[in-house]
């Protein structure tokens, strides 16, 4: 008869050792503001001197500092989404964008280490297409409310109830719904992944709104689930009029993942990406309205010359759970780790797959 002690002593030396008995735990950096410090994140601060005044710069500096070199030191890349802070998105990142770019990104980095600086279920898609890598997350709780409103049990039912209907599910779900779908999509190429499926009536789920404006622009029939964005579910038609009405000439930029009569009376609407294309093509001069997360019109400020950003400032709670200390405890005690059941794992990674790998038209 084996004693529990030696049971357990077992099962501790049989499981994986951690990413911190991996790579091992650092000290803490000194986080004082030096001269030095101040001379190598100069460059790095004109990029954000429009949105982090100077009597702050200190107290970000020294963090700004320590991560660009522990990342080096680490072997580790940063994936930061556009949504994230701007001396995150221009201080420590090395690739910035949104859930699709990072998705296929997360593919061709060399690095062992990704630090993905979105939430989580964007971190389970690094972990889902790099599975022999180590991927951490500064804050474990950073959710979305979207990947919450479903769960695989709840595809399960509906796909008893629907047999033969073929699931699309949008990349804001965890990996465990991820599994019982077909494929995977992104607000860049929803309409693209259903009309790829041989069949007249498919599940777009969770994003209710997304599903409703892909209907739209397919003649499928299109089934939906009642989930939504907190950011982007806040804005209303009625808002955006009164914007125009203030000012006819302000161009409006929406979100997929708003209600339709939002996307409506939108002068331009698509993915993040889309968006910031559409905002960068603008003439000097112009005022443009991003209806999405607040932190984009800032991070693009910058390369969008000339152009006046109207806030409408409606920002990510989850997003913003992601910080610069908190980036630099994961990489100085290599936390939070994200790891994935190998079962669920193996079928996840195949919906992505074949979003990542559907060939464009």
């Amino acid at each position: 008869m084996v004693s529990t002690t030696t049971a357990s002593a077992e099962k501790k030396k049989a499981a994986k050792p951690s990413a911190a008995e991996r790579f091992g735990i650092l000290e803490m950096p000194d986080l004082t503001y030096t001269k030095a410090i101040a001379r190598e994140t100069a460059p790095l601060y004109e990029k954000v001197k429009h949105h982090i005044p100077e009597i702050e710069w200190p107290v970000h500096a020294p963090y700004v500092y320590w991560i660009n070199r522990l990342k080096k030191e680490r072997g580790a890349v940063i994936l930061a989404h556009n949504y994230q802070t701007p001396e995150i998105y221009h201080c420590v990142s090395d690739i910035a964008g949104d859930s699709l770019q990072l998705a296929r990104e997360a593919t061709l980095v060399d690095e062992d280490i990704i630090v993905q600086c979105g939430v989580h279920f964007m971190a389970e898609t690094s972990k889902l297409l790099n599975p022999h890598k180590t991927v951490l997350i500064p804050d474990v709780k950073a959710g979305c409310s979207l990947s919450e409103s479903i769960t695989g049990e709840d595809v399960r039912l509906l796909k008893q109830a629907y047999p033969g209907v073929p699931v699309v599910t949008y990349v804001n779900t965890s990996a465990d719904v991820k599994a019982e779908t077909d494929i995977c999509c992104t607000s860049s190429n929803a309409v693209r992944v259903v009309e790829s499926l041989d069949s007249d009536t498919v599940f777009c789920i969770p994003d209710e709104y997304l599903a409703m404006n892909v209907q739209k622009q397919t003649k499928k029939k299109i089934l939906t689930w009642k989930g939504h964005c907190e950011v982007h579910e806040r804005f209303t038609a009625e808002e955006l009029l009164a914007y125009k009405e203030a000012d006819p000439a302000i161009q409006i930029i929406a979100h997929p993942e708003c209600h339709p009569s939002v996307v409506k009376v939108a002068d331009y609407a698509g993915s993040t990406s889309g968006m910031i294309e559409y905002a960068m093509n603008q003439k000097p001069g112009s005022k443009v309205l991003l209806v999405t997360e607040c932190s984009m019109a800032s991070n693009i400020e910058k390369e969008a010359k000339g152009v006046e950003f109207i806030k409408p400032c409606n920002l990510c709670p989850h997003m913003k759970r992601i910080t610069l200390p908190k980036i630099l405890e994961s990489l100085v005690y290599m936390k939070q780790e994200v790891d994935i059941d190998p079962a669920i794992a193996k079928k996840a990674r195949r919906a992505v797959e074949r979003m990542v790998n559907l060939k464009p038209n």
